[in-house]
């Protein structure tokens, strides 16, 4: 083992725990979600924490979940997406337990990284279900787990994130099938000049002046459009919350199906490519709000699937791990950027405001 004491705060720069390969579990990292109509409001009062956001506007959203019995996929998805790894692992002979934590429903990280301490784990990968850099999608996750770690001792499990994804060839491969099987959908005679638009959860204009989110979802929706060989594509974005002073980062969803339909066009693909599994959030905005506008203008809306556990997708996060495992010295990306580094540049993905974030440490 490394001589390098652990450091369990957020990884910012260099990090000299990357020389040593030696890792004992994987933890499949994710946002988490309600199983039931008694768990949403509980849930929803997680995720906003801290921003005083009126009990009232908990309950109109929580009427999104009631739609739907209660029960966010995310959390089956994430299940399924374990044991599809677990497949993966035997046949590819990486000897890691797969743990899987949440920030905000059960199985909280806190007590995932409890159980890892309860069994010997000192020092683990962790992989989180984001493709995209931005506070949200990974610095907030890194805080989290720091804070989990807080939670459960000095003796918690050492964690350090596997490298952001966007433009890894699975995880392009995956999202081009499921674009591909939703064009499949549209009449053959109407299929060659269908848009594809691409979505993506909405964040603050401030917080995308921090970080690459914006350039990434770009750079991974052009190489799923080339993969298909889309006749033109769009980046939307969905589900913003929030003060309607605040600028987010647009053309919304809905408004630009108005404008596909208002310029002539007669089906669209709807593509999720922000999402690496369905929740809440795609399920309601895209298959309930998008769909229904469609129908309401005369739009034909298909909407594609997200990597969920598809073979490439799963086989991608072989790949990761086993770059830091050292089995593999390829790191493999495609497109106009290289891969990601295993270690985010110090104070990068900043929150909305700015200003660095108190879990992060001083500017050098």
């Amino acid at each position: 083992m490394s001589s390098v004491p652990p450091l369990k705060q957020p990884a910012d720069g260099a990090d000299a725990r990357l020389d040593d390969h030696a890792y004992e579990a994987l933890i499949v990292v994710s946002f988490g979600g309600p199983e039931g109509m008694d768990d949403v409001i509980p849930f929803l009062e997680n995720v906003t924490r801290g921003r005083n956001i009126p009990r009232e506007r908990l309950a109109e959203v929580g009427h999104h979940y009631e739609l739907f019995g209660g029960v966010s996929p995310i959390n089956a998805q994430n299940r399924a997406l374990i044991e599809a790894l677990e497949a993966e692992f035997s046949v590819r002979g990486i000897d890691l337990p797969i743990y899987f934590g949440n920030r905000n429903w059960d199985p909280y990280l806190a007590d995932t990284l409890g159980e890892m301490r309860d069994a010997g784990i000192t020092r683990a990968l962790a992989f989180f279900t984001s493709a995209f850099s931005s506070y949200s999608g990974c610095r907030q996750y890194r805080e989290d787990i720091f804070r989990a770690q807080e939670a459960v001792g000095p003796d918690a499990p050492d964690v350090l994130k596997l490298r952001t994804f966007y433009n890894h060839p699975g995880f392009v491969e995956a999202n081009a099938d499921r674009v591909r099987d939703a064009l499949a959908e549209v009449p053959e005679e109407r299929r060659a000049t269908t848009p594809v638009v691409f979505t993506a959860h909405s964040i603050p204009n401030s917080m995308a002046d921090q970080c690459r989110y914006a350039d990434q979802l770009a750079e991974t929706a052009r190489l799923v459009a080339e993969a298909v060989h889309a006749p033109s594509y769009t980046v939307v974005y969905q589900s913003r919350s929030g003060s309607p002073h605040v600028p987010w980062l647009e053309p919304d969803v809905c408004d630009h199906l108005r404008d596909l339909h208002a310029a002539g066009a007669t089906d669209v693909v709807v593509a999720p490519i922000g999402f690496v599994s369905d929740h809440i959030e795609v399920l309601y905005d895209l298959d309930i709000e998008a769909v229904d506008l469609g129908r309401e203008i005369g739009l034909n809306v298909v909407r594609a699937g997200t990597a969920g556990t598809h073979p490439a997708y799963v086989s991608m996060i072989c790949e990761l791990i086993e770059e830091r495992l050292g089995s593999s010295a390829e790191k493999r990306a495609v497109g106009r950027f290289g891969p990601n580094p295993d270690v985010c540049p110090t104070n990068c993905c900043l929150p909305g405001s700015g200003a660095p974030s108190p879990w992060a440490p001083a500017a050098t």
